[in-house]
């Protein structure tokens, strides 16, 4: 069993992480923030897809002034992504943000640091440290030799996080992300040692989409395993739909969280008789739209498919030309192997409606 280790707790609208909260899925917006109704389309796209808390790029005056627009238009919480210039974190506040996301040390002086501090305090939202292995701080990165290293990434974190509470300000989420997997897991396993503040988890530019998901499976599952996290986003260089889709996968093969179905599909071998590798692709693309969590198993053969038939709500096991359909462990009925997919899926709708 996974022992989360426990966080403060943070509200960012009507979502709330760290403490005893779920982990929740996030994802940032590829569209330019003022074009307001491709940036609307695109959240409640990736709403729909499971998608709990989501970030938009405010690079200008023009992205931080149509805020309000959107946030009025979707139904989860709005993160502003700030860097540079205090002043479209101001805007992003007045207009209505759930949370505001910067780097204290690249917006100039302390002065306007507490600006944006007094702003959030206002209107009682929280702000996300956020520190890339990127975008390190010079001289961080030359006391280290000029190298980024997951103790310099916990120092600039620390740092940030003093200047903040410096001002009295504690609603404070940390994210510390490298492309580096194995510096990730470092840099927050020794974060999560030195605050109590919950923590945004992800490995950043982790790539297109299979190296990019595999990074982060690996990346963000190692921590959580082990307790640490508190809200994650995959970062691909894809469709953000596919960064919430591999969201909680993460979750669901380490049962954190459940959404939609779980398929199981042998790898085959030269005992298939039927064309599994078509029919898994084919199931997994029919029930995709499901949101209940129902774990379906699809098997070439009889050596391994009764094992998985206990495990599963529902399944086939291949024979020669033909499957054996399963419910709960127990077969419902046999048929050729033409009428496998529409079958199986005539179960699994039987299965859902109830």
């Amino acid at each position: 069993m996974i022992r989360r280790k426990k966080t403060k707790k943070i509200q960012i609208g009507s979502i709330a992480i760290g403490g005893r909260a779920l982990i929740t899925v996030q994802s940032m917006c590829t569209t330019k923030t003022h074009d307001v109704a491709a940036t609307v389309k695109q959240i409640k796209g990736l709403q729909a897809a499971g998608c709990e808390i989501i970030r938009v790029a405010v690079p200008n005056m023009e992205a931080a002034k149509v805020l309000n627009k959107i946030k009025s238009q979707i139904k989860i919480p709005l993160v502003a992504d700030i860097h540079f210039d205090y002043r479209l974190a101001l805007e992003a506040i007045k207009q209505g943000v759930d949370k505001v996301r910067i780097n204290p040390g690249n917006i100039g002086s302390e002065d306007r640091v507490k600006a944006v501090v007094e702003a959030a305090k206002r209107k009682k939202i929280p702000i996300r440290i956020g520190v890339n292995s990127g975008s390190l701080q010079k001289d961080i990165l030359e006391k280290y030799n000029y190298k980024v290293t997951a103790k310099g990434l916990v120092e600039s974190a620390l740092r940030e996080v003093k200047i903040l509470e410096k001002f009295k300000f504690t609603n404070i989420v940390i994210a510390i992300k490298s492309s580096d997997v194995m510096q990730t897991i470092e840099a927050n396993t020794m974060l999560s040692k030195k605050v109590k503040y919950p923590l945004h988890l992800g490995v950043t530019e982790a790539g297109t989409p299979f190296t990019g998901m595999t990074k982060s499976a690996i990346g963000l599952g190692t921590l959580l395993f082990n307790g640490i996290g508190d809200t994650i986003r995959v970062s691909l260089t894809a469709d953000p739909v596919e960064e919430v889709k591999a969201g909680w996968e993460i979750l669901k093969a380490l049962d954190i969280r459940q959404r939609g179905p779980k398929i199981i599909s042998c790898p085959t071998c030269g005992r298939t008789e039927i064309n599994l590798i078509n029919l898994a692709n084919q199931v997994e693309e029919a029930v995709k739209g499901i949101k209940q969590p129902i774990k379906i198993a699809v098997m070439g053969c009889v050596v391994n498919g009764p094992g998985e038939a206990r495990e599963a709500d529902i399944g086939v096991a291949g024979g020669v030309g033909c499957g054996a359909i399963f419910k709960k462990g127990k077969v419902i009925k046999t048929v050729k192997e033409k009428e496998i997919l529409s079958a199986l899926l005539e179960e699994i709708d039987r299965i859902i409606k109830k």
